[in-house]
């Protein structure tokens, strides 16, 4: 097989740009990068150039002369899907509580029953390492085939020095086979376990004195992350444990807002959080928080979806001049899809956000939320050959309108075909 691909006939070219991106802010936002009636040239895993068909015969005096030619005839192109915010290592599927909430139970009232993410952690205790492997092996596959390009995976079913490691190694074993970056992150303050709910603070000791160094170590995260929410972790208790963590190189990715104004937002960014997710309850204050520092807000609209929460004011944050970031939560308890096009579809349907500003925050914002922005996340010369081939679609706003369709008729992962 050649190395160098020449891709032709592409109807929309879509995150083409010609310099690197960092992320994309505010009105920004609403600049696809759209290319019409494009080709694509690639050498082995990279991008070389791209330009419209009319200037291909001048284009191709930079060429190699032996190139494979693949014609994809009214296809389109754009960057791979980058999922910044998942859970997919977990132990078993959780919808007994789907029922209970179609009964009229809320998500705290399921966790205040031992269920949720308690459930989960029960079960995590039973669980080999091989068998989690294996069943998230199947979760990355699966969304490979939806146009996930790199993805970040959290522990936090664990909530306990053993299950919590035994995690984190599940997780770098996916590091070394998977195709795709995968990002680790520790969540073990994800919930207070039943045994320390009389003694909060012995539990943060844990953390803070024993796990994050334990896993520092070991070199078993590259992030650190708190659930800082109502029910859930204080402002107190995460600042705390944000503390230790940078101080082990642990750079924070934060839970915030997702069912109250928490404070999430402000201590997510005191401490220099890479993102802060969920973010339901925001608003002027933590917008202006926002706006000062380099946080990328990243909002998990299938999470919302899937509980009823009210949406993320998405517009709001965009009109102030923030950039965003989506991604799917795919988790077993409150958002059991990978699938990045529907949350394109409840973006625009539910938050008013434009397609081309999900499409940019589903992949050049998604790759900053996950250190991967100089890689993945639009199609420069110098990064990845890593993309979505659609079968052929109208118009790129069709992606998110069609909801209910595949649109992708392949996914290329540095370069080879998938």
């Amino acid at each position: 097989m050649n190395e160098y691909k020449l891709f032709l006939n592409i109807r929309f070219l879509v995150g083409a740009r010609d310099q690197d991106p960092v992320k994309i802010t505010g009105t920004a936002m609403k600049d696809g990068g759209i290319i019409e009636n494009a080709w694509l040239y690639i050498e082995g895993d990279k991008v070389v150039s791209y330009g419209s068909m009319a200037d291909l015969d001048s284009a191709k005096k930079g060429f190699k002369a032996s190139f494979e030619v693949t014609d994809l005839a009214g296809r389109s192109v754009l960057p791979g899907w980058c999922d910044s915010h998942t859970h997919i290592v977990f132990p078993k599927w959780r919808e007994g509580e789907f029922v209970d909430r179609i009964h009229g139970l809320t998500y705290v009232e399921i966790a205040e029953r031992g269920g949720g993410i308690l459930n989960s952690a029960k079960k995590m205790q039973h669980a080999s390492e091989d068998d989690l492997l294996k069943g998230a092996v199947t979760r990355i596959n699966e969304i490979i085939k939806m146009g996930t390009v790199a993805v970040e995976i959290k522990s936090g079913y664990g909530l306990s020095y053993e299950s919590e490691l035994k995690m984190l190694r599940v997780i770098k074993r996916l590091k070394a086979w998977s195709p795709i970056p995968v990002r680790s992150t520790f969540l073990g303050a994800h919930a207070i376990p039943l045994e320390y709910k009389e003694d909060r603070k012995s539990y943060v000791d844990i953390i803070v004195n024993k796990m994050i160094p334990d896993i520092a170590e070991q070199g078993l995260a590259d992030y650190n992350d708190v659930f800082c929410d109502k029910g859930f972790f204080t402002v107190e208790e995460t600042d705390r444990i944000l503390e230790a963590g940078n101080k082990f190189g642990l750079r924070p990715k934060i839970h915030a807002n997702e069912l109250a104004t928490s404070g999430g937002i402000q201590v997510g960014v005191k401490h220099n959080a890479l993102s802060v997710d969920h973010l339901e309850f925001t608003g002027e204050e933590e917008i202006a928080v926002l706006k000062a520092s380099s946080t990328m807000p990243t909002i998990l609209p299938s999470t919302a979806f899937f509980l009823k929460l009210h949406y993320a004011p998405a517009r709001k944050m965009i009109d102030a001049g923030l950039p965003v970031a989506l991604a799917t939560d795919y988790n077993p308890g409150s958002s059991p899809s990978g699938n990045m096009s529907f949350v394109l579809s409840l973006s625009c349907i539910h938050m008013g956000m434009d397609p081309e500003e999900t499409i940019n925050a589903a992949t050049i914002n998604g790759a900053y939320a996950m250190d991967l922005n100089k890689e993945l996340g639009s199609i420069t010369p110098g990064k990845k050959a890593s993309f979505i081939v659609t079968n052929v679609i109208p118009s790129v706003s069709y992606i998110p309108y069609a909801f209910g369709k595949s649109h992708i008729e392949s996914v290329y992962v540095n370069g080879i075909k998938q």
